[in-house]
């Protein structure tokens, strides 16, 4: 008897930045359909009271700390991952960071070199060590896997002040097609998730700010901000069975903003 079709049992995903904001509403997406979830954060109490709102769903979750721009953790932390799980199934490149370095003519090479070794050199390690795993099993045997890259509307639209956090973002779609390409024949696909403007602690400023509400928020379509829970469905869609030929993509989350 075939699964239903959102069934995640016996699937496990890794979450990178997986505590807080867009990477929890993605990690409780998922373990609500059953899947078993690993998550990456820095911060130790955020990990230990996201691990604590997960488990309450009955699956295997477990949280690690890590700092995703240190390519030696990385590496042994992705094997720890799958030491404690088994496998990963699928991986969202979820952790970034944003840093204002002020007018770009002015801007710090230093904001600009620590925004990219998060958020781009971060991406990078983290998937390159899960398609390490993928390939592996499937040259024994055992096709298949998702890699997701999560980009920003920032990426490919213009944003004054935040080139860096822009360069990054535009990368993360440019790697993606590239493992799109190389590693179909081992039946993994790759995609891209692209929110808009989405109420989580990086965004706090904004929220705060009643002219950016007037002026920017209010060319929302669905006139809010986004939430960390409207993303849910997207990382259950790529984590399952169901989006197995499903690859390259692009998938805006943005309430219409972009097209407005």
């Amino acid at each position: 008897m075939k699964k239903k079709l959102f069934d995640l049992s016996g699937k496990v995903s890794l979450i990178t930045g997986g505590n807080g904001g867009i990477g929890l509403g993605m990690a409780e997406g998922l373990v609500s359909c059953g899947c078993k979830v690993a998550i990456w954060g820095r911060n130790k109490e955020k990990n230990e009271s996201a691990k604590k709102l997960l488990s309450q769903y009955g699956t295997k979750v477990e949280a690690y700390e890590v700092d995703v721009s240190q390519e030696d953790k990385v590496k042994k932390k992705t094997i720890e991952v799958i030491n404690d799980f088994g496998r990963i199934d699928s991986v969202f490149a979820n952790a970034g960071m944003n840093a204002f370095g002020g007018p770009f003519e002015d801007m710090n090479t230093e904001v600009y070199r620590k925004v990219l070794s998060v958020n781009l050199d971060g991406v990078f390690f983290t998937l390159r060590e899960s398609c390490k795993h993928m390939v592996e099993r499937a040259k024994n045997g055992d096709p298949g896997g998702s890699v997701i890259g999560v980009a920003s509307l920032a990426g490919i639209e213009g944003a004054a002040k935040t080139q860096p956090y822009a360069a990054s973002k535009g990368g993360i779609r440019a790697m993606i097609k590239g493992i799109t390409v190389e590693h179909a024949r081992y039946g993994i696909r790759a995609n891209t998730i692209v929110p808009g403007w989405i109420a989580t602690d990086m965004t706090i400023p904004n929220q705060n700010n009643q002219k950016f509400t007037d002026k920017v928020i209010s060319r929302v379509p669905m006139r809010r901000w986004g939430k960390p829970e409207d993303f849910a469905g997207i990382a259950v869609y790529l984590a399952s069975d169901s989006s197995a030929y499903h690859s390259g993509d692009l998938f805006v989350v943005d309430g219409g903003y972009a097209i407005f």
